[in-house]
C-alpha cells in the first residue's frame, strides 16, 4: 500500500496538537491542507484516524496506534536528514524553542540577533509558555526552564546569566505615603502586587539573608497572570499602587531611572539561571546543535 509521506506527517502534526488550527500554526501549513491530507490518508488506509468535533480533535484507537509507531520512525528520518544537513556550509532549517516570558525578555535578546546573523539559513520560532509543558508534544525542539522545572531524562545546557535575583521595589510616591518596610514580614501590612500562574498557583515571596529564609504571602489590590500580564504589575508599581516582586533584571531599567526604588535589597534571594533543555536523542537536529554550540561559546559570538 503506497502512502504519501507528507500525509503521514500531516496526521502526526494534527494528532500531537489535537487541533488542525494549532497543527497548522506549528507546522507552517494551512489548516485546510492538513485536513485534506488526513482525509487522503484515512481514505487510503480505509480507517478513521481522528475523531473531529467543533471543539477538539482526538485520535481514534487506530490513530493512537499509528501515532505511537510513527513517532520514532519520523524522528529517525529527521535525524537522517540532519546528517545530510551537516554537510552544508551553514546549518539550515527550522528551530522551535518553548520558553517562559522571562527568558524571552531577559535571556534571548542578548543571544538571538547574533545567532541569526551567524546562521542566516535557520528560521527560529519562539513559543512563549509559562506553564510546565512537554516540549516535544508541543512540537518544539528544545525549551528553556529553571532547574527545578526541568523534565527528567533531558539534557540541560546553561543559557544566559548563571545567577539571578528576585527584587522588591516600589515607587517614591508609594513609599512617601506608606513608609518603607525594613523586614520581609512587614510586607504583610503593605499593598503588594501579586502574580498568579495559569495553573492557579500563587507562589510566596521568598527572601534570604545570612542563611535565614523568609517566605511571605502578602495581599494587595492587584493580581495579574504571571507571564503575560506581568508588565501590568510593573506599570501599577510605577504609578504608586503597591510593591512589586520580580526579576531584578526586569526591574533594573526602572530602578536606574528612579521610577522605582529598591526595597529589602539585602534580602534579595539569589538563584541559579536558566537552562536550555532537549531530549537526549542519538542525533540532535542541525539547527539545534548550532544553537547549542553558539550559547556554549559566548566569546566567539559576533
Amino acid at each position: 500500500m503506497k502512502v504519501d509521506l507528507s500525509d503521514l506527517n500531516a496526521f502526526v502534526v494534527v494528532a500531537r496538537a489535537r487541533s488542525f488550527r494549532e497543527g497548522a500554526r506549528m507546522s507552517g501549513s494551512s489548516a485546510s491542507s492538513l485536513s485534506e491530507a488526513v482525509r487522503r490518508l484515512e481514505a487510503r488506509l480505509g480507517v478513521r484516524l481522528l475523531n473531529r468535533t467543533t471543539r477538539s480533535v482526538v485520535p481514534t484507537d487506530a490513530g493512537e496506534g499509528l501515532l505511537k509507531r510513527l513517532d520514532p520512525a519520523l524522528a529517525e528520518m529527521e535525524a537522517a536528514l540532519d546528517v545530510v544537513n551537516g554537510y552544508r556550509d551553514k546549518p539550515a532549517g527550522a528551530l522551535r524553542l518553548n520558553v517562559p516570558l522571562s527568558a524571552a525578555r531577559l535571556v534571548l535578546p542578548g543571544i538571538i540577533p547574533g545567532f541569526l546573523a551567524a546562521y542566516p539559513d535557520i528560521r527560529l520560532e519562539v513559543m512563549i509558555e509559562d506553564r510546565f509543558v512537554d516540549v516535544i508534544a508541543a512540537g518544539c525542539d528544545a525549551g528553556i526552564r529553571y532547574d527545578e522545572r526541568l523534565e527528567q531524562d533531558m539534557i540541560a545546557v546553561p543559557i544566559g546569566p548563571r545567577f539571578q535575583r528576585f527584587a522588591t521595589a516600589a515607587s517614591p510616591a508609594y513609599l512617601k505615603r506608606h513608609g518603607r518596610p525594613e523586614h520581609p514580614r512587614e510586607l504583610l501590612a503593605h499593598a503588594c502586587l501579586r502574580g498568579r500562574f495559569a495553573s492557579g498557583a500563587m507562589t510566596p515571596w521568598e527572601f534570604e539573608r545570612d542563611g535565614e529564609v523568609v517566605r511571605v504571602e502578602p495581599t494587595g489590590p492587584l493580581i495579574v497572570q504571571a507571564g503575560g500580564a506581568t508588565e501590568l504589575a510593573v506599570d501599577a508599581a510605577i504609578a504608586g499602587t503597591g510593591i512589586v516582586y520580580l526579576f531584578e533584571d526586569w526591574l533594573r531599567p526602572h530602578l536606574e531611572s528612579g521610577a522605582l526604588e529598591p526595597l529589602l535589597e539585602s534580602w534579595w534571594q539569589r538563584f541559579s539561571g536558566p537552562f536550555l533543555y532537549y531530549p537526549g536523542r542519538r542525533l540532535v537536529p542541525a539547527p539545534l546543535r548550532a544553537f547549542i554550540d553558539f550559547i556554549k561559546a559566548p566569546a566567539e559570538q559576533p
